[in-house]
């Protein structure tokens, strides 16, 4: 037995509990997919083709980023 690394409860086995691996895994997921998602929609190119409520999201997102820039 063994503690976990990610949730620093007890391991039945010698390894880390694999619903905690897989959060972690989507938690990384997720916080790649906010910092690369203004790349993919190439919006230097076209963002007057936007929606409003899509500009309000990626805005949150880009603000969100910079924030974790400079912490």
């Amino acid at each position: 037995m063994k503690l976990c690394n990610i949730c620093h409860k007890i391991s039945a086995t010698d390894k880390d509990h694999i619903d905690c691996v897989q959060r972690r895994s989507i938690e990384l997921e997720d916080e790649n997919f906010k910092n690369e998602i203004t790349e993919k929609l190439n919006l230097s190119k076209n963002n007057q083709d936007l929606g409003v409520e899509i500009k309000a999201i990626l805005g949150h997102l880009t603000r969100e980023t910079n924030q974790k820039d400079s912490s």
